[in-house]
């Protein structure tokens, strides 16, 4: 497993089978949402990297931050683009960096996988965090528009 050792205490690494409940909590605290079986069909494809990976950041007590991330083929690019989908650190751990750990980690690994680019979508809730990521180097591009194919 690849663990990466941070010089506050933390590490980060790919998440496991047994991490899910607890990435799971943290997905529900950013959501508002319930897990559900599509999110473990979801969770479990991203454990074999098929179309995407969760990062998880912990010290010796829990893990306290998770990243996920999908990876989309690109004819533009003739390669894969990653997407930046969820980043959620928990309130307990504010002010250990762990938003910037994550997304470093995000970003190495998706050149370690041949990404060509990565990208993240900003929504009325997380708006005031485009500072952060512009610190991170992202760039505002274009503008996002959606269509819900879900039925209600």
């Amino acid at each position: 497993m690849n663990v990466q050792q941070h010089p506050n205490g933390v590490r980060t690494r790919p998440a496991t089978a047994a991490d899910r409940s607890r990435v799971f909590d943290l997905i529900e605290q950013l959501t508002g949402q319930v897990a559900n079986s599509g999110w473990v069909a979801v969770y479990e494809s991203h454990l074999r990297s098929e179309r995407g990976a969760v990062v998880v950041a912990e010290n010796d007590e829990m893990i306290l931050g998770v990243a996920t991330v999908s990876y989309n083929l690109t004819i533009r690019y003739g390669a894969e683009y990653c997407e930046l989908e969820e980043l959620i650190v928990d309130d307990s751990a504010r002010g250990l960096n762990l938003g910037r750990i994550l997304v470093q980690r995000v970003i190495d690994d998706a050149q370690q996988r041949g990404c060509a680019e990565i990208g993240l979508y900003l929504v009325p809730s997380t708006e005031g965090n485009r500072g952060f990521y512009e610190k991170l180097g992202f760039e505002v591009i274009g503008t996002e528009m959606r269509q819900n194919l879900k039925t209600q």
